[in-house]
């Protein structure tokens, strides 16, 4: 057999997984579910969640509830599809199903550069903790080693990172779980040497909502941030050895557990620690929050905990992107020496979805202390146009499967369709809220200007292919 298979084979045009389709298929349920879970704790909670909280003080809680309720209605809409059609592009091949190439190419490649944004966006969280362990070494440095190492890990094969993913993600759901019963202890006065806060952080320094709708609405932003990625795992499924079952199982497991982590999380770091706090954002709220309970070396260990999850996320979205990446070359979309495989992995995809991240080791060279918000601020809202995709295509799917193919429904979306067009309304009300605040506006312009480049290309590709059919059919 040979070791090269040629990108068409990636995904069917018709949406549906090819019998054979060149990737590996040595993922377990137990990876995918650790997937799931690996790819969505990251910067974005660990990290990004400090800004959040100084922009939201206490109603961050409120921005983390809204934006989970929006992805626990948007994961069960992907569930219902991926489940319907694995597929290794997920939303992008249910997007072109439902309105045509240009509708997979534009959420395609637009969560391509997200979660390849977002890989440098880790491997800068994560140098930032090695620069604290051994200072005076340069920040770039620990970056491109990050990068090295995971692209690496993603040019072998895909059991070995499914197995380096599961203890990974798994160490990180411990510590959280960890985090939140010590949090509970320390605010009912159980944990010794503590006295329960009581509602003192919640309620002073400004109140619950300190700075006004504008810092709910940057918190709410924050949080959407953070729940991206957790659309990796039906991308994952389709190299599964059982993909219906896998990810209808691996969806609706992890939502409840992010819901539970993030908005746990948030509850006790506010209600433990002023949200003014400056170690808060210094330090992470993670960290802020042991070292101000005192807990001896607990900051450090969580520290620990964090440049695992960090290093975690990296390796998943790499993932993800080069799976997305080859995906979309393989319908067409892209450059096809791109799309090839070897030994069951799509390494020249592996390579090009780590060109961006080995970006931002020159950002972080050129600009240390501006890479992160740079970086947060030019994916702005695509992960929300993503989701609008999403909710969109299962909106026409769902009626097309019901029609021709009811059996495949093993996953349903509840109380359709009016959750999904809730959901639809939740996201053109972020929009608008992004649209009237100064802070945000700018977020809001650069990933319309990347979503109407795409939209554009991909309509201009359509109508190429469409034209150029006639003719190699004549």
């Amino acid at each position: 057999m040979s070791r090269t298979t040629a990108p068409a084979q990636a995904d069917r045009e018709d949406g549906s997984a090819a019998p054979s389709d060149g990737l590996s298929h040595g993922l377990k349920q137990r990876h995918l579910s650790m997937i799931a879970l690996g790819g969505v704790i990251g910067a974005g909670l660990f990290v990004g969640s400090g800004a959040g909280i100084a922009a939201a003080g206490p109603s961050i809680v409120i921005a983390y509830a809204i934006s989970g309720v929006l992805v626990m209605l948007v994961m069960r809409m992907l569930g219902e599809m991926s489940a319907a059609n694995p597929a290794s592009g997920s939303f992008s091949v249910h997007a072109e199903r439902a309105f045509g190439p240009w509708a997979g190419f534009t959420a395609g490649w637009a969560f391509w550069f997200l979660l390849c944004v977002a890989v440098g966006l880790e491997g800068i969280g994560a140098a930032n903790i090695m620069t604290g362990w051994f200072s005076g070494t340069p920040e770039w440095a620990w970056v491109a080693l990050f990068m090295v190492v995971f692209c690496g890990t993603n040019l072998a094969a895909v059991k070995n990172f499914g197995e380096f993913e599961f203890w990974f993600a798994a160490l990180k759901v411990g510590a959280i779980v960890l985090f939140l019963g010590i949090g509970v202890l320390a605010i009912t006065g159980v944990l010794p040497g503590t006295d329960a806060p009581g509602t003192a952080n919640l309620t002073g320094d400004g109140g619950f909502f300190p700075h006004g709708s504008e810092g709910l609405i940057v918190g709410l932003l924050a949080s959407v941030f953070a729940y991206g990625g957790l659309e990796t795992v039906t991308i994952a499924a389709a190299e599964s050895e059982h993909p219906v079952q896998g990810v209808a199982k691996a969806v609706r497991t992890a939502m409840w557990r992010i819901a539970l982590f993030y908005i746990g999380s948030m509850a006790v770091i506010v209600t433990l620690v002023p949200w003014d706090d400056g170690a808060v954002v210094e330090k992470g709220p993670y960290v802020a929050t042991l070292d101000h309970l005192g807990i001896p070396a607990a900051g450090q260990i969580m520290n620990v905990v964090v440049l695992v999850a960090l290093l975690s996320a990296m390796n998943a979205n790499i993932y993800g992107a080069s799976r997305m990446a080859r995906s979309l070359i393989g319908r067409g979309q892209g450059p096809q020496a791109l799309g090839r495989t070897f030994g069951g992995v799509p390494r020249p995809a592996v390579l090009l979805s780590s060109v961006v991240g080995f970006g931002a080791v020159l950002l972080s060279y050129w600009s240390p202390d501006k890479a992160f918000i740079w970086l947060l601020n030019t994916i702005g809202a695509i992960i929300l146009v993503v989701w609008f995709f999403i909710a969109a295509s299962q909106l026409v799917l769902r009626r097309r499967t019901e029609r021709e193919e009811p059996e495949k429904l093993v996953v349903r979306m509840w109380a359709f369709p009016v959750l999904t067009w809730v959901a639809l309304a939740g996201m053109a009300a972020i929009f608008f809220l992004m649209a009237r605040e100064e802070g945000t506006r700018v977020q809001l312009y650069a990933t319309g200007a990347l979503t109407l480049v795409l939209a554009v290309t991909g309509f201009a590709l359509q109508r190429s292919r469409a034209k150029t059919a006639p003719a190699e059919r004549s």
